[in-house]
């Protein structure tokens, strides 16, 4: 069984964040791809099934839950698609509970993913444990169905923040993102424009204490700094040790693209008997 481990969102070897995906003709049983998810201990691990040449049905395992939404991994995904398994030039990914992704690749290998809205609503309240948990001042306090979004007063606290995961991990699956605006700080893109946010993820409870790079809850995050900037295109950076890039756009019928490169870093066989 060929499996291949992909850096999504970053042209750099050991940047941006690792996704193991396995190309299958029929889904493994359940326990099958957590174990495989689990040995890998990566952030995702895909399992893409073929339906025809241009559409494909995606699954997605943390090391510890499969989980309903991953956007480095379907980056992953579709660059090892286009590599090895198809010369379609647009992909469709059905997803249990979102609908369809519709994926194509530019002429220099950028991925781009069209994906639904997830927008967060601003909490009045929100759980004490965030105050708690994170040591920086922050501004506000937002949520949509993944996750908490914390909007910090600037760059610096986002990069300088050390969260107690312990007290992270008591929310559940509900993750945390921090967030801020980079109007106070000019931190320049690979391309050399500037970044419009920086972020970080903590995903403790699933086996996750700091996400690399985390594509879908961009889907939430750069809607909220769109209109905040009055800007319908942002660069966003999440800061994590491998950082990673993120190309945005705001569409019509609340869908957003995200966009970045991949870079592969290894195929291999598992040894494994279904």
């Amino acid at each position: 069984m060929k499996m291949y481990q992909v850096d999504a969102f970053t042209q750099q070897l050991f940047k941006g964040n690792p996704a193991a995906v396995l190309v299958v003709e029929n889904w493994l049983e359940d326990a099958l791809m957590q174990s495989i998810a689990f040995e890998n201990n990566l952030s995702e691990t895909a399992f893409v099934k073929k339906l025809d040449a241009e559409n494909y049905a995606i699954r997605w395992f943390s090391p510890t839950d499969e989980v309903a939404f991953c956007g480095h991994a379907t980056l992953a995904s579709a660059f090892v698609l286009f590599k090895d398994y198809t010369t379609a030039k647009t992909l469709h990914f059905h997803v249990k509970e979102l609908g369809v992704f519709i994926i194509t690749q530019a002429e220099d290998g950028k991925i781009l993913m069209n994906f639904p809205i997830r927008r967060a609503e601003k909490l009045n309240e929100y759980p004490a444990i965030l105050d708690e948990a994170l040591s920086k001042p922050f501004k506000a306090v937002y949520a949509n169905q993944q996750g908490y979004i914390v909007e910090y007063e600037s760059v610096q606290d986002v990069l300088d923040e050390q969260p107690d995961l312990v007290k992270l991990k008591t929310l559940g699956k509900q993750r945390t993102a921090i967030t801020s605006s980079t109007l106070d700080v000019a931190i320049t893109a690979s391309n050399g424009a500037k970044y419009d946010c920086v972020s970080r993820y903590f995903a403790p409870a699933i086996g996750i204490d700091e996400d690399p790079v985390t594509g879908s809850i961009h889907t939430a995050i750069v809607p909220l700094w769109a209109d905040k900037l009055n800007k319908t295109e942002l660069i966003a950076y999440q800061a994590s040790k491998r950082g990673g890039e993120l190309y945005c756009r705001i569409l019509a019928n609340e869908r957003i693209e995200i966009a970045g490169y991949g870079v592969l870093y290894m195929q291999s066989n598992l040894e494994i008997t279904t």
